[in-house]
């Protein structure tokens, strides 16, 4: 076979042929995509327009933020490095004042608890069973009511013991500040008296038998027992005699003053077992409300086991209550002792109360950083114990503005 007859070979030669004529065709084309000669060397006007928008656009921006930032700017302010200068060169800086209300202007609001000024715990002072305790929570009280009967038997005992002893010391003292009875005084002269002449009559015999002694008249032994008797007369009078003295002269001082002490140990045994036989009875120490009972008849009371912490009960004056606040130190130099204060119990939120800041505590609250605070409240007679109770919540509104010395604060003055 010969190329010619060959169908590949001849569309080789086919591509080869057609080669010059699709060059020139894709020549023209891209011929065709060219710019002109005049457009390409001339620019555009609208690109020109479009570079001067943005260029206004930006320097109107920078304008209004340079105008934006001195208005920010007080005119009176100084430069940083004046205002060190001058910091340096006076030494008394004044703070501005903060904002102060007015007179009738809300100065802080507040929340807080309320509480009795006077809670008292109603302890007995003595051991006892209680016999009657005619309490209950909520009841009213007066001054001196009785409270509870505690089982007296074993102090009037020991009252009535006591002031037999009393009795029996104050009658000694009596009988030594009074002295002998002349009786007894004539009593003793007449014995000093008979004793005497007993003497004499002793003496005599007694000198007649030494002399028959002597004469071997008389014996040994009668001599002798005329001699003692004689002798011993005599010391017997003398004894007589110095009694008389004594009882003439009344009792020495010491044993009237130790009969004094003894009555006034007696005296003070008897306050004693009366104090005690006194407190069987507990009365109200002031006029209020039972808040809390906690005994019933029957228990047996130990004033040594209680020690404070416990009670028969609890009671308060509900005429006399307090809020008890916490205000945060941030605060506080808003507070004064006098404020004027509305306050106003979350129960009833549609009555107020007219306060006063009894007083702020003199040691803050570490914990809370927060200063206690008392807001004496007024509470109608006809209201007492009925809407205001102890432990109940409350918001205190307070008025007005601290005195003028506390508005004011100055650092490094002489």
């Amino acid at each position: 076979m010969s190329m010619l007859d060959n169908p590949s070979t001849s569309k080789v030669h086919r591509h080869r042929a057609n080669e010059p004529e699709r060059q020139a065709l894709l020549s023209s084309r891209v011929a065709s995509l060219r710019l002109p000669d005049d457009a390409v060397g001339r620019k555009s006007p609208r690109r020109w327009v479009v570079w001067l928008g943005v260029l206004a656009a930006f320097g109107g921006a920078g304008f209004f933020g340079y105008k934006a930032i001195r208005g920010a700017t007080p005119p009176d302010a100084s430069p940083p490095a004046a205002t060190a200068a001058s910091s340096a060169s006076s030494p008394t800086v004044s703070l501005p004042a903060p904002a102060i209300p007015g007179r009738d202007e809300i100065a802080l609001e507040a929340k807080g608890y309320i509480i009795p000024a006077r809670q008292i715990l109603i302890s007995p002072q003595v051991n006892g069973r209680i016999l009657r305790l005619p309490i209950l929570e909520g009841l009213r009280v007066k001054r001196d009511q009785i409270l509870a009967e505690l089982e007296d038997t074993e102090y009037k005992t020991e009252r009535d013991r006591v002031k037999g002893v009393l009795e029996a010391a104050q009658r000694r003292l009596e009988e030594l500040e009074t002295g002998n009875r002349p009786e007894e005084i004539s009593e003793a002269r007449a014995e000093l008296a008979e004793t005497q002449a007993q003497l004499k009559q002793l003496e005599s015999e007694y000198e007649r038998n030494k002399v028959l002694w002597k004469k071997k008249v008389v014996t040994d032994e009668e001599y002798i027992a005329s001699e003692s008797k004689f002798r011993s007369t005599e010391h017997h009078a003398a004894r007589l005699k110095y009694a008389l003295k004594l009882m003439e002269d009344g009792p020495r001082i010491e044993r009237k003053q130790a009969a004094r002490a003894e009555v006034q140990q007696a005296q003070a045994d008897l306050a004693k077992a009366e104090w005690r036989l006194n407190n069987c009875t507990i009365r109200a120490p002031i006029s209020g409300t039972i808040l809390k009972k906690n005994a019933e008849e029957g228990n047996i009371v130990n004033p040594v086991a209680m020690n404070g912490s416990f009670s028969l009960c609890e009671m308060a004056d509900l005429a006399d209550l307090e809020v008890d606040l916490s205000i945060q130190e941030r605060d506080v130099a808003r507070i004064f002792q006098g404020q004027k204060c509305k306050v106003c119990a979350e129960a009833f939120p549609d009555r107020t109360y007219q306060g006063t800041v009894s007083r702020l505590m003199p040691i803050a609250d570490r914990a809370k950083g927060a200063v206690p605070v008392r807001v004496k409240v007024v509470v109608p007679a006809e209201e007492e114990g009925v809407y205001l109770k102890p432990e109940m919540g409350a918001i205190v509104t307070f008025y007005g503005a601290p005195p003028t010395a506390r508005q004011t604060k100055s650092h490094g003055s002489n």
